[in-house]
């Protein structure tokens, strides 16, 4: 009965630390493809502005 409650526990820590990281890996995401929108409007812009 013990170790089932352990294992309970593990199991479930590993839970929330796997969602944990999949929230960041959701924020690192969207943070890369903002920052890839902002470079492409960039280039543009400069790439407008040079001709």
């Amino acid at each position: 009965m013990r170790s089932f409650l352990v294992m309970l526990g593990v199991i479930a820590v590993v839970l929330i630390v796997l969602g944990l990281v999949l929230k960041a890996v959701k924020w690192l995401i969207i943070i890369g493809l903002v920052a890839l929108a902002v470079s492409v409007v960039m280039g543009f812009v400069k790439g407008r502005r040079s001709v």
